[in-house]
């Protein structure tokens, strides 16, 4: 399994922004988009073996570096960290790496890019994997059971800060399942990548 790297130059950003890709060897089921943390990037995905995982599975996945982070750096984010981005931008991610419908895979920071393109363009979502990301407070819980799209919660026991707030929130989703990953803290997916990739996989399955 090949990855291979990239930029992609959207409307909205001045700057390209780069990511990493995964293919499986046969036919693509399903793509699947990953996001990151503040303190991260797409590279994690990389070490920690998602990408390979993802492609074993029959997925096409591609991992960006957000705006103003990892290898983006130059290129200017839509929004203020913890501010809800316009949900256009996604969109545009998703347009031009051709990922639609996309499984998006959304934890802490990225939940300000990811929470807006669910709620206006879920035609283009097939399942949402959100990792306590930031931002759920800001949704109202109207807004959340108007979704239809396939969602499983993950977060770890351990997380004080986003876990349990986070999953109260989007239990608001009316397709939902939660797994919370038990010992492990905010980064739960890099503190133990064997049990994450098994509930990946295992919720990729029955799509």
């Amino acid at each position: 399994m090949e990855v291979t790297e990239g930029t992609v130059q959207l409307r909205s950003c001045a700057a390209p922004l780069f990511y990493r890709q995964s293919r499986p060897p046969h036919e693509v089921k399903v793509s699947v988009l990953l996001l990151h943390g503040i303190r991260f990037s797409s590279e994690n995905w990389l070490n920690i073996g998602t990408l390979e995982t993802l492609a074993a599975a029959g997925c096409r996945a591609v991992a960006i570096d957000l705006p103003g982070l990892g290898q983006s750096k130059a290129a200017v984010a839509p929004a203020e960290v913890g501010q809800l981005a316009p949900a256009g931008f996604l969109k545009e991610v998703c347009e031009a790496l051709d990922l639609s419908p996309v499984v998006v895979i959304s934890p802490s920071l990225s939940g300000m890019y990811s929470l807006p393109f669910l709620l206006e363009h879920q035609s283009l979502v097939r399942a949402y994997i959100p990792i306590a990301p930031i931002c759920t407070d800001k949704i109202k819980a109207e807004q959340y059971q108007r979704v239809k799209v396939q969602t499983l919660i993950v977060y770890g026991d351990k997380d004080a800060q986003f876990g349990e707030v986070s999953c109260q929130n989007l239990s608001n989703l009316p397709n939902h399942r939660v797994a919370v990953m038990k010992g492990a803290g905010h980064p739960c997916y890099l503190e133990d990548p064997d049990t994450w990739h098994q509930i990946l996989t295992d919720f990729l399955r029955e799509l």
